[in-house]
């Protein structure tokens, strides 16, 4: 591969290639951080019951930062149809650039959306305010997943700034709302496809096994979420006059909820599946310090403990619509509403795991609870094939990155979306990376980025691109 050094002199050699790389990486990183922290204080969260105009404020500053790189045929901020074609989505961001002479095309995933930051009580310091501590900065969306965009923005620039007039074909495409069950999703690849289609794609949307360590995800299980209304009464009651003879909702939900589970923690719901998956060593201590355990409370399940988070099914209950404790009359609950979350292993078809669980729920409703199923959202599981050629030069730039070779991991969390790319795109390699560590807390307080491994996940991506340069083609 021929180069260019900023100065114009050519760069033939491979070595002289990676350093010019990341020379250009660190000269450019106080700029990238400083445009980080500016798409950060944008409170651009997705979830209907925040205002839209934010969303829309930090697509076009997504769309701006593209357009400045001057690389990029076409920029654009565009929406599509939600699945049942009820209303537009959240506006994402595309920008394209085709290949020349022979060369592959990579697609760059991110996503600009971020969750709610909860109360602001629970936060250090405030959400939207990007303040750097120590080697980390934080706010909401500094990790999950703004920095996956500026690793995307970083990369190419310094990339770019080597390589010259570059003949690698790139397509961008930074979603508006994966935060909020990604629904206009699968059109958007439709209506872009011709854009967006490509030989490799990156989602930098995961993590990395710690500071030092880069990771490759290579197995994330599925979502099923739903809300579950619980109704026993047809009006509430006073509870000194027929507690202990009426059911009250409450006490439905909680005898009903808790079969869910058997007595070590572990899914007790037939139908839902585990898988087989080799996992590295991980003890209790590590897992107490990433989770955050109390003194005196154990882990749940069985298995191997990363074998629970990866190859394994989980079902938490994340909300929970009843009268706080401040206003708590003496009433019986006629009825109470809950969010469930579960998460579903590798290889098992998430429709599939929701009929599971909606079977048992029913099956076990107790003293006759009438239960009603709202807002079923579902996500499919993935398993990387890491056979191909993206994967293993993915390994090599990790390597010359980080000065170690990256680890394969599983991920607890789920990218449901990515069983769409492989639907609208079958013949491309997929590759899932990111910016986290395990003490990231993404969708928690006090979220924050480790900047030497932004810096380290920066680098390993530009080297990719280089990579991809100097292949004659896919």
């Amino acid at each position: 591969m021929t180069q260019t050094h900023p100065t114009g002199s050519p760069v033939a050699d491979a070595h002289e290639a990676v350093d010019a790389i990341r020379d250009a990486v660190d000269a450019g990183f106080p700029a990238t951080v400083a445009e980080l922290a500016r798409l950060v204080r944008i409170p651009s969260v997705s979830w209907p019951a925040f205002d839209a105009v934010h969303v829309a404020r930090s697509a076009d500053a997504v769309a701006e930062l593209l357009r400045s790189m001057g690389v990029f045929d076409l920029v654009d901020v565009r929406r599509a149809p939600v699945a049942d074609g009820s209303e537009l989505g959240q506006p994402a961001v595309v920008a394209s650039r085709p290949a020349r002479n022979g060369r592959p095309t990579v697609l760059l995933y991110a996503h600009h959306d971020v969750q709610p930051p909860g109360r602001d009580e629970d936060w250090e310091t405030p959400p939207f305010e990007p303040t750097q501590r120590g080697d980390r900065l934080h706010g909401r969306g500094a990790a999950d997943d703004k920095a996956g965009i500026m690793a995307h923005v970083g990369a190419i620039r310094a990339f770019a700034e080597v390589a010259g007039d570059f003949d690698l074909g790139l397509a961008v495409f930074i979603e508006g709302e994966e935060e909020w069950a990604s629904r206009s999703f699968a059109n958007f690849l439709h209506e872009n496809r011709d854009l967006l289609a490509a030989d490799a794609i990156i989602v930098a949307d995961s993590g990395n096994w710690d500071v030092e360590t880069p990771a490759i995800t290579v197995a994330l299980r599925g979502a099923v979420a739903f809300n579950l209304r619980i109704d026993t009464l047809t009006h509430a009651s006073h509870s000194g006059m027929f507690g202990g003879a009426a059911p009250d909702a409450m006490l439905a939900a909680i005898r009903l909820l808790d079969s869910m589970w058997a007595d070590d923690g572990s899914v007790a719901v037939e139908g839902l599946r585990s898988i087989d998956l080799a996992t590295p060593p991980y003890d209790e201590a590590q897992l107490r310090a990433e989770a955050g355990l109390l003194d005196g409370v154990t882990p749940i399940g069985n298995g191997t403990l990363l074998s629970r988070i990866w190859a394994q099914p989980a079902i938490t209950v994340t909300g929970i619509d009843a009268p706080d404790v401040a206003n708590a009359s003496n009433t019986l609950l006629p009825g109470v509403r809950v969010r469930v979350s579960a998460r579903i292993a590798p290889g098992q078809d998430a429709a599939e795991a929701f009929a599971a669980i909606r079977t048992h729920l029913e099956a076990h409703a107790p003293f006759g609870a009438r239960l009603t199923f709202e807002d079923v959202d579902t996500g499919q599981p993935f398993l990387v094939d890491t056979s191909g050629w993206a994967v293993a030069e993915t390994r090599a730039a990790m390597a010359e990155a980080w000065g170690r070779e990256p680890m394969e991991i599983g991920v607890g969390g789920s990218i449901p979306f990515i069983a769409e790319l492989v639907e609208e795109f079958p013949e491309a390699q997929i590759l899932v990376t990111g910016v986290e560590d395990p003490d990231s807390r993404a969708h928690s307080p006090n979220e924050s980025l480790h900047l030497g491994v932004f810096k380290r996940a920066l680098l390993a991506e530009a080297l990719f691109l280089a990579r991809l340069e100097a292949r004659s083609g896919s």
